[in-house]
């Protein structure tokens, strides 16, 4: 069992908690039960090492036996090694560390996608995360990010995603313009979310095409240029007082109309 919180172990999986260690060893950190398990269950093979309490594993044995499955040991802590590692203050007995495994851009439009997010300039990880988790859930095919777009791997992005991080393909370090053209070949048209777009209602029936939804940064959104690389502009309604829609939610309204109008034309 680990049982000293400095050790060089411990520490050198508590810094997987920074980008440069992140970029240094091409891992990352995954904390808690619930992306533990989504992980040994659609990408084992990304798994490093999995830390636990062993009252974490009495209550979650089906971890310890899907990690044995893997060729992986659970290795035992102490509650105050699994606290050092950890980026929250309760990783919930589980910490495990994986390698990093985005896909290539070329390997997303090969795959003839119909539904896709690019994200560019997107700064907040829980943003970033909930956008990952939405497009897992309306059924995208992959996720993009381009311009200086929060790193994936970020842990707080990583917690946000709840497990779809290891669902939906994540294309990283992308270039807009190169992203947009890769689109254009695969027959995809490319639509901004921008409150200056177009009504979102009259234009809805052109989503039941194949469709890269671009959403950009929080504070901002879109430029000029980012707004020049897309065919066209659709902005969300607001029939409240609500000033406006957090970028996270407009994202999911869009991908699931999407998903939607693709669905009812199948």
């Amino acid at each position: 069992m680990l049982e000293n919180p400095r050790s060089p172990r411990v520490r050198a999986v508590a810094k997987l908690t920074k980008r440069s260690a992140r970029q240094e060893t091409g891992l990352f950190l995954l904390e808690g039960p619930q992306a533990a398990r989504e992980a040994l269950a659609y990408r084992p093979d990304t798994l490093v090492e999995i830390f636990a309490t062993p009252t974490a594993m009495e209550r979650h044995p089906g971890i310890r036996d899907a990690a044995r499955e893997a060729g992986l040991d659970v290795e035992y802590t102490t509650e105050a090694v699994l606290d050092a590692m950890a980026d929250t203050v309760t990783p919930q007995g589980i910490v495990a560390v994986a390698r990093q495994s985005p896909t290539a851009l070329k390997d997303v439009f090969a795959a003839s996608p119909r539904l896709i997010a690019i994200c560019e300039e997107v700064r907040d990880p829980g943003n970033l995360g909930t956008i990952i988790r939405a497009a897992d859930a309306a059924g995208a095919d992959a996720v993009i990010l381009t311009g200086r777009t929060v790193d994936p791997y970020n842990p707080k992005v990583v917690r946000a995603t709840t497990g779809s991080l290891f669902h939906v393909p994540v294309a990283v370090g992308a270039e807009l313009g190169t992203t947009v053209a890769r689109a254009h070949e695969a027959g995809l048209r490319v639509i901004a979310a921008d409150v200056g777009g177009d009504d979102f209602l009259a234009r809805r029936s052109l989503l039941a095409e194949p469709t890269a939804w671009l959403f950009g940064n929080e504070a901002r959104g879109l430029d000029e240029d980012a707004l020049g690389h897309a065919d066209l502009s659709l902005r969300l309604p607001i029939y409240g007082r609500a000033e406006s829609l957090n970028l996270a939610t407009a994202a999911s309204v869009c991908l699931y109309e999407t998903a939607f109008a693709q669905r009812a034309t199948a």
